[in-house]
């Protein structure tokens, strides 16, 4: 499959051709739709000092997508082919303290997509079933593509009482916007 991959520690990415992930009993196959751009696959394109701490080349980049399922495991039930998606960008490992206390945000061993594990940036991504999420079919796949930047704008203006509140909302990326 085609993909674009930060292939070496410098600045820059590059379309190659990838193997299509294998999935697990617990993973499914989504076949990418739309992607969306986050100012961390910016950080990652002209290399960074915090992509050289993070980043271990070479990698397929990209967590923010929507798309269709293609595959899925055979522990999977609440999903099928045919189904709209997207998904949570962390992979956790769900047996940490965190985890089992339902703060995977917390987890100590967080694997990100396009950061620390293949990622959205391709034709196909193979990620957890736990991490997948459902889409309202009539919602427009643009912005199903950018749930991510979108949640973390609306969990963030509804985590505080600012009815009546002057607030600052500083940045013009797209969460700043959406904020």
């Amino acid at each position: 499959m085609t993909a674009l991959v930060k292939k070496k520690a410098e600045p820059g990415l590059s379309q190659e051709q990838v193997l299509i992930p294998e999935i697990g009993i617990n993973d499914v196959l989504i076949k990418v739709d739309r992607t969306g751009v986050c100012g961390t696959d910016l950080h990652i394109y002209v290399w960074n000092e915090w992509a050289e701490r993070t980043i271990h080349p070479p990698l397929v980049i990209g967590h923010e997508f929507v798309g269709i399922i293609e595959r899925v495991g055979s522990n999977v039930k609440d999903f099928q082919p045919g189904d709209v998606v997207s998904g949570e960008g962390h992979v956790v490992c769900g047996r940490c303290r965190n985890c089992l206390a339902g703060r995977r945000h917390l987890c100590a061993d967080s694997h990100g997509i396009g950061i620390a594990r293949p990622g959205s940036f391709a034709q196909y991504l193979g990620i957890p079933v736990t991490n997948v999420w459902h889409h309202d079919p009539s919602i427009p796949r643009d912005v199903q593509a950018i749930f991510d930047p979108l949640g973390n704008a609306v969990h963030t203006a509804l985590s505080f009482d600012v009815l009546g509140e002057d607030v600052l909302i500083t940045g013009a990326g797209p969460i700043g916007l959406m904020a």
